[in-house]
């Protein structure tokens, strides 16, 4: 059986953009280079938002705007439909997942990202998953929280990440192995 791999929000916008995260690139490079040497089930969770989101500064929130729904920011990095060799590891219209789509929610956890089947994310996993992406302070954090509280055994690509801080990243790291999260 293949283990299932859950890609946090590796999007322009936290990549090269309004929000970029530090390591969020070699983050990428090694994500790419995991799936195609090993046997996974590849899901890829993607903040989805409207213009009108709360959590933006300009319409009262702490972030500046970023992956507004069918932008280039909101956009997977292309190196997941350039460089994955397995046709159904690529981003495709099953393995994607949408968070953030209610306005007036701040969703950092991908558990209950949806994909176009109406399909939550946290019903494809089974008692297993190993999670890796963008930012590990907070939507990766708050994902491994959320398998953690469901009884799922949780796997970190611990060179798969990206983070706002670096004092921040390796906090969350420690905190989480203090959890019993195995970091890989």
């Amino acid at each position: 059986m293949k283990d299932k791999l859950v890609v946090i929000d590796c999007q322009n916008d936290f990549i090269t953009g309004s929000l970029a995260c530090f390591n969020a690139i070699s983050a990428v490079k090694y994500i790419v280079d995991y799936i195609n040497k090993n046997e996974v089930n590849v899901y890829y969770s993607m903040d989805w938002h409207s213009n009108n989101n709360k959590s933006f500064t300009d319409n009262g929130g702490i972030w500046p705007v970023h992956c507004v729904r069918e932008t280039f920011g909101a956009k997977l990095y292309k190196d997941f439909y350039s460089e994955v060799m397995d046709e159904e590891n690529k981003p495709n219209e099953n393995n994607m997942y949408y968070k953030g789509l209610d306005d007036t929610i701040e969703e950092y956890s991908a558990y209950n990202a949806k994909n176009s089947r109406n399909v939550f994310l946290s019903e494809e996993i089974g008692d297993s998953v190993i999670i890796c992406g963008i930012a590990s302070e907070y939507c990766v954090r708050e994902t491994v929280l959320e398998f953690r509280n469901a009884n799922k055994k949780v796997y970190i690509l611990s060179k798969g990440l990206g983070y706002v801080d670096i004092n921040g990243h390796v906090d969350n790291i420690n905190k989480l192995k203090d959890l019993g999260v195995v970091i890989i």
